[in-house]
């Protein structure tokens, strides 16, 4: 499994690398994706649009879960996605 490229600490605000932490739904299935069977997560919530709005920022969004890229082949990097959580095809 791989993380965002900031793992460590919950998702603030977009672009810091970092995976929401916390109880999330599955809520879309992406099926023009870019990566292996991407499935949307329910983030942000009504909390995390607050929390970043209060330091005056965006809290980001479309974070999935998927597998590998479909055309660049299995990622070896520990933690390289954006934010999302990445599985083994």
């Amino acid at each position: 499994m791989a993380l965002g490229f900031a793992p460590h600490g919950h998702k603030q605000v977009e672009g810091d690398g970092k995976t929401p932490e916390g109880r999330y739904r599955i809520d879309r299935r992406n099926p023009n994706s870019s990566f292996h069977l991407s499935l949307g997560i329910s983030y942000p919530n009504t909390a995390d649009v607050a929390r970043a709005r209060a330091m005056g920022q965006s809290p980001g969004g479309n974070i999935f879960i998927h597998g590998q890229p479909n055309l660049l082949g299995p990622q070896t990097e520990e933690n390289w996605t954006a934010g999302c959580i990445a599985v083994t095809d």
